[in-house]
């Protein structure tokens, strides 16, 4: 029986999850990079790791890293070479929360966020994150400056808070929320990137939502809010990072293409 594939710790989701050539490709296939093969091109290319560094905060062996960091790069000669789109998604790896440092870094910007934005609530809690603006649902998730949280039990609002992003970027507002333990989102507009991350988080997501923060929270908690299930962010749409999925954490195992308790 083969040995289950090791789950590859990755820090983000990429912010851009689809690149087409200026001629549209035409027919030809799309080359597709899994998270894991992105997330070894930005450690080593970009940021300058070497491939023992890569190996080291993606928590796998030096050897794997190497095989992943060639194959990535292959594809993306591919795409170059022959004109063909490039789609980021799939992969054997896990999202790192940021609480607890599983990639051994020196600095982690997830921690930093999580100890400034860690908020307790009870097991019995639902949290819901509302994208705020003047008691409005804010409508582009990447560029929200406030969320407004609501704990609910027993299907009714039982506290509410306005929290500031103070300044976070669109890349880690998914991480705000998931310091803050909210189970699920309310927002007019987001991005597939955020939404990938969203969903990593296991987040739930209720997008193209519109008008009184108040009421769609209400309606949530009740079950009974109308959203779009099929929601996107036109609205400078490389720039937002996101997602679907479950909890990814420490001592997961990859089946599938994914990461599963």
């Amino acid at each position: 029986m083969p040995r289950p594939t090791k789950c590859r710790t990755v820090c983000r989701f990429p912010q851009t999850l689809e690149f087409i050539p200026a001629d549209g490709g035409g027919e030809k296939d799309a080359v597709t990079l899994t998270i894991d093969e992105y997330e070894a091109i930005r450690l080593i290319d970009k940021e300058g790791l070497s491939q023992e560094q890569c190996s080291q905060r993606m928590q796998v062996a030096r050897t794997t890293a190497q095989k992943i960091y060639d194959v990535a790069r292959r594809k993306l000669a591919v795409a170059l070479v022959d004109g063909r789109p490039l789609r980021i998604e799939g992969g054997q790896f896990r999202l790192c929360s940021g609480r607890q440092r599983l990639c051994g870094a020196a600095e982690c910007y997830k921690q930093e966020i999580y100890q400034q934005f860690q908020k307790s609530k009870g097991e019995s809690t639902m949290r819901i994150a509302v994208t705020y603006e003047n008691g409005q649902i804010f409508q582009h998730f990447g560029h929200t400056e406030q969320f407004k949280i609501y704990d609910v039990e027993d299907g009714k609002i039982v506290s509410s808070e306005v929290v500031s992003t103070n300044g976070q970027g669109h890349g880690a507002l998914a991480e705000v929320l998931n310091a803050l333990h909210a189970d699920a989102l309310i927002c007019g507009g987001i991005g597939g990137g955020a939404q990938a991350a969203l969903a990593a988080a296991g987040i739930r997501l209720y997008g193209g939502v519109s008008g009184d923060a108040d009421a769609a929270a209400a309606a949530l908690a009740a079950g009974s809010l109308a959203y779009n299930p099929d929601v996107r962010c036109n609205h400078h749409e490389g720039h937002h990072e996101g997602g679907c999925g479950g909890h990814h954490g420490e001592g997961h195992e990859c089946r599938h293409g994914h990461c599963t308790d």
